[in-house]
């Protein structure tokens, strides 16, 4: 007995300083590049493009697309923009990293996309990007922008202030999200399924399954997520309380961890909630097929209705979110004590 407490104590110890070592690892440069010919600002570390804020008036919201880990695999799905062999091909609003809601003042910002026919769009609504207000290189990258959450008739609802700092080291990148939001009306965020902050990961960090599952959004739309057998899907998912696979979708967690094998290497997607949201620790909107999002504001859905979490904004009031998102590989993946870790250091 005492020799496995001394095994325990050395293994925490361990998983800490290997932990410290990360992040005291030196800093790789980042580059920072806006275009001048498209809607684009391009992010290189140490010349390997790294993710891109695309913003053309073709997409419904500005996005993160692709991201890629430092060995330069691909982490998130790329269709509908850059498709990828064998991939699925459902849900044509996930793209690359986002964030928004399905259900502000009755609009859905979610669901939107190319594929919602014109007499259904005015149910829906759109994030306009107008301005970029920074963006730095160096041993940290920052990008910031404002934008307006529209309805169809070009009226704004929200203003949003999003501020990204981009870092990477050798086997990790780290993006640090800060999105500000404030009413240029009476707002209210209706408790909903879809939602918050969405990330849809590449083919490989899926969970495997052969079956064929549907999906119905708040409007009745059902989507067809078919199943497969080519061997390309071997994820898996892992919360700070311990939830694993599937059993991880609608429980509540400080973070949530997305991982499996890309080619030689394992590689972890893990975001972290931050303790001043609202609605800590959120609700983690993790689906097998690839969906993995922090939605603290489907509280009805994910407690069978035991309770619901409407939250209104007056015109001129603000709320701000925050989100930390480690994307790792390497030999192994981390683990739950140096996740752990990093969540403490991600503190007011």
């Amino acid at each position: 007995m005492r020799f496995m407490n001394w095994v325990t104590i050395v293994f925490f110890v361990s998983a800490c300083l290997n932990t410290a070592l990360v992040f005291s690892q030196q800093l790789q440069q980042l580059k920072v590049i806006p275009s001048n010919t498209e809607n684009q600002v391009d992010v290189y570390i140490d010349d390997k493009l790294f993710t891109s804020f695309l913003y053309p008036a073709t997409l419904e919201k500005p996005v993160l697309f692709p991201i890629n880990a430092s060995n330069g695999r691909m982490i998130t799905r790329g269709f509908p923009l850059k498709p990828q062999p064998n991939e699925p091909t459902d849900h044509p609003h996930h793209v690359g990293l986002w964030f928004n809601f399905e259900n502000v003042n009755g609009l859905d910002f979610w669901n939107n996309s190319y594929a919602i026919p014109p007499e259904k769009k005015h149910l829906y609504g759109w994030i306009i990007t107008d301005k970029i207000l920074q963006t730095e290189s160096g041993k940290k990258g920052i990008l910031s922008y404002h934008a307006n959450w529209i309805n169809q008739q070009k009226k704004v609802i929200l203003e949003e202030t999003t501020r990204y700092e981009f870092s990477g080291y050798k086997n990790q990148r780290i993006i640090d999200r800060v999105t500000t939001l404030k009413a240029d009306t009476s707002t209210v965020f209706t408790d909903s399924k879809d939602g918050l902050l969405g990330l849809r990961l590449a083919h490989e960090l899926q969970i495997p399954t052969n079956e064929d599952q549907s999906f119905t959004d708040n409007k009745g739309n059902i989507t067809l997520v078919k199943g497969g057998s080519d061997k390309i899907a071997n994820g898996t998912y892992l919360t700070s309380e311990g939830k694993t696979g599937n059993n991880a979708w609608s429980t509540r967690a400080a973070w949530c961890k997305a991982y499996g094998k890309m080619g030689a290497d394992s590689v972890s997607v893990t975001i972290f909630d931050f303790p001043e949201n609202p609605n800590y620790p959120t609700f983690w909107h993790a689906r097998g097929y690839g969906l993995f999002a922090a939605n603290p504001l489907g509280e009805k859905i994910f407690t069978n209705g035991k309770s619901e979490k409407n939250l209104k904004l007056n015109m001129g009031e603000q709320l701000v979110f925050r989100y930390r998102i480690v994307i790792t590989n390497g030999n192994y993946t981390p683990s739950t004590i140096q996740l752990n870790k990093i969540s403490e250091m991600f503190k007011p």
